[in-house]
């Protein structure tokens, strides 16, 4: 049976392009299909939307599902734009972060003799560039694990990251993306803010100023609504000008009525939003400090999530194997080198993070 699917597959793939069979895909943490102890690979929020999200999903939510949605998603915009205190012309909405960034790569990366971006970061990146056919230089981070925007002056260039960066956690303050703004003022460049509520400076304040600069936002991680994909974008008219273009070239409908009228009453139930992300700093801090006393080296972190280094002799490789063959899943790099003996681990509710800290004592202690 092996045999034989393996010949099937070589059959299709004949009619691949070379394109296509140079294509080296992103590969997304497990989304297991069986049940499991603890699921913290994806940075996925424990907790639920806000009460009155589920009950518009389920009650209203539906509503019309025969007719196509708004295209343009101009109450969702409307109510974004409104919450940022910005005009709906400077904010684009996608279905999730991840398809704003490929529009952003195709569309305004494509023409730039330069594309810069951290060598250690989101690793969709490379894969759209690569995608897209664009060349791109990865600058190293420091010794510190951090990005040193001081590396990535370049005229005419692009630039993007991550804020806080990703899978390190580490965030940049921004006094310091408004003076890398400031010194390059011909660049475009592109702050990718998916887990900015969890305690990192949001750099949406600096777009009125600086026309060459669009934010990313997710819905995904502090919103809890990673299952409906949602993603936006803030910048200057004219560049989100250039994803409305590139969109209604791809896909004119990219978010479903649900999809749009949760995203808009999750806005309304602002409360719940900042409690929610006000207890997952609080239970990260406290998890951070059971990681020390356990030895464990942790980033600074400014996301729902942690990048730690077990201590001499332990292997971060051999935890994370343990720790899936009992029902725990976090997430293990193997490329580059300099990640190999990291976990990245995403933060729960304070019962999630006390049993996986019994559950590693249990390891540390064989």
């Amino acid at each position: 049976m092996l045999d034989q699917l393996i010949t099937e597959l070589r059959l299709m793939s004949k009619f691949w392009s070379q394109f296509v069979k140079n294509l080296d895909p992103y590969i997304p943490g497990e989304q297991p299909q069986g049940e499991i102890r603890l699921k913290l690979n994806t940075n996925e929020n424990p907790y639920s939307p806000a009460p009155a999200v589920i009950e518009e999903i389920q009650n209203h939510g539906a509503d019309r599902i025969n007719l196509y949605p708004d295209p343009e998603s101009n109450i969702l915009r409307s109510t974004i734009a409104t919450y940022h205190d910005v005009d709906i012309s400077n904010v684009f909405v996608g279905n999730g972060s991840d398809e704003i960034l490929a529009f952003i790569f195709y569309g305004f990366f494509k023409n730039k003799k330069n594309l810069l971006f951290p060598n250690i970061t989101y690793s969709f990146y490379p894969v759209y560039a690569k995608l897209f056919d664009i060349s791109y230089q990865q600058i190293p981070l420091n010794n510190d694990f951090e990005i040193d925007l001081s590396l990535y002056h370049n005229e005419d260039s692009a630039v993007i990251f991550p804020n806080p960066n990703a899978p390190t956690g580490i965030p940049i303050p921004g006094k310091k993306i408004e003076d890398f703004l400031q010194d390059n003022p011909l660049s475009i460049i592109i702050v990718d803010e998916a887990y900015v509520d969890f305690g990192t400076d949001s750099s949406v304040n600096l777009v009125k100023k600086y026309k060459n600069l669009v934010v990313t936002r997710s819905m995904s991680k502090s919103r809890s609504l990673a299952g409906l994909r949602v993603g936006y974008a803030i910048g200057d008219t004219t560049l989100i000008d250039g994803l409305i273009r590139i969109k209604n070239s791809f896909n004119s409908y990219p978010l479903d009525r649900i999809a749009q009228k949760a995203s808009v009453t999750s806005f309304q139930e602002d409360n719940y939003f900042k409690e929610t992300c006000k207890k997952i700093i609080e239970t990260r801090n406290r998890f951070i400090k059971a990681l020390e006393n356990l030895q464990f080296s942790v980033l600074p972190s400014g996301g729902n999530f942690i990048f730690t280094q077990p201590p001499s002799p332990l292997s971060a490789n051999t935890i994370y194997s343990q720790l899936r063959d009992i029902g725990i899943l976090v997430r293990y790099f193997n490329q580059p080198e300099k990640l190999k003996n990291f976990l990245r681990i995403t933060i729960g509710t304070d019962q999630q993070m006390d049993l996986f800290i019994d559950e590693l004592k249990k390891i540390i202690n064989q």
